[in-house]
């Protein structure tokens, strides 16, 4: 019997469906910075903000994209762990994380940070101070927060235990309740930390997530052991995009029309339900309709990672570029991101082509 392409048995074999919503991700990743540069959110290296009511819509984009993002991201990671980790065993795992994860953190926070954060630096202290003071991974938060929950994961797995391989069917019982426990624990964990805390030594821009971070990364991990991926109905597409969309219809007006807890609750309540409905629509989507990949995907592919660490260089650079144009911030958005996403696989492709960086990237 043959192995499906698709099939978490197959240890050798790249999901090319997977790889494409990667890139997709990657592409969101960009956008959303892209956003926080022109728009009204002040969380970016360099940022002008928004003089026009255009900008309202790229906080929409940040809004819907922070809402469920790098929750999938985790997903995906959480997949792929269980078959790495059975493949190499504890510590070669742990040291291919510390290669993959850990050298690139370092990278942005010894090389690139010092490219993209020196506009705050005012002369008033030496650099080293602010350097030091301004501690900060950047994106790379990504890769650090993986770091620990590849620790953690290691941990669990040396006592023994592991999650059985069964394939089974990923029911709408099981995804309620999942989606309901995800609202609960966000919006208690939200009681202890507020939307506008900043980790700076963590680096986590969005701490008060860290719940959804967690289960999703988990909910890999079962995703992987059961097969989720391959059992989910076609219709699972579908229902999965236009829950994300009947939420946000809902939900999501309902929060703002209110304030305090009841605010708090719904805003998770949203947030939760967005973020699993589409991790749901779109894997069955891209598994059912986009799972080829030519010579130009493969290529996407290869680069995603590597243009996650080097993007904010690449924005930064574009956006003094174009820091003469004068412009609505919408516009100004479409012609950043029209320059950033080839620039940003070019700059990739170029790192990569450094002698033993594709070891790491």
């Amino acid at each position: 019997m043959t192995t499906s392409p698709l099939s978490p048995t197959a240890p050798a074999t790249r999901m090319r469906a997977v790889d494409n919503l990667r890139v997709v991700l990657t592409v969101l990743v960009v956008l959303h910075h892209v956003a926080l540069t022109y728009g009204n959110i002040p969380m970016w290296f360099y940022t002008e903000p928004a003089r026009d009511g255009s900008g309202v819509a790229l906080d929409v984009l940040v809004m819907f994209n922070q809402a469920f993002f790098m929750g999938f991201f985790f997903l995906i990671s959480g997949f792929f762990t269980p078959r790495s980790f059975d493949r190499k065993g504890g510590g070669s795992f742990l040291r291919d994380r510390l290669l993959r994860l850990g050298v690139p953190l370092l990278a942005f926070l010894l090389v690139l940070r010092p490219l993209v954060n020196s506009r705050f630096y005012d002369g008033s202290m030496p650099y080293w101070k602010f350097y030091l003071g301004s501690w900060d991974p950047g994106p790379m938060w990504f890769a650090e927060v993986l770091l620990v929950f590849g620790v953690a994961y290691t941990v669990w797995r040396s006592t023994g235990r592991r999650i059985e391989e069964r394939p089974t069917t990923l029911g709408p019982r099981a995804v309620v309740l999942f989606t309901l426990g995800l609202a609960a624990a966000t919006f208690a964990w939200r009681l202890l930390v507020p939307n506008n805390t900043y980790w700076p030594v963590v680096g986590l821009p969005t701490p008060n997530f860290l719940p959804q971070y967690a289960a999703m990364f988990a909910a890999g991990l079962f995703a992987h052991r059961r097969g989720w991926f391959t059992s989910l109905p076609a219709r699972a597409a579908k229902s999965g995009l236009l829950t994300a969309g009947a939420v946000s219809a809902t939900i999501l007006p309902a929060s703002m029309l209110t304030d305090g807890a009841a605010r708090g609750a719904l805003t998770a309540l949203w947030e939760s339900a967005f973020a699993v409905s589409m991790a749901i629509g779109l894997s069955v989507l891209f598994r059912d309709r986009f799972g080829g990949q030519g010579r130009f995907g493969r290529f996407l592919a290869d680069q995603a990672f590597a243009v996650y660490l080097i993007h904010p260089v690449v924005l930064v650079a574009v956006g003094y570029g174009l820091s003469w144009l004068q412009a609505a911030a919408i516009v100004k958005f479409a012609v950043a991101a029209a320059l950033c996403l080839p620039l940003c696989w070019a700059a990739a492709y170029a790192l990569r082509a450094i002698p033993g960086v594709k070891r790491v990237l």
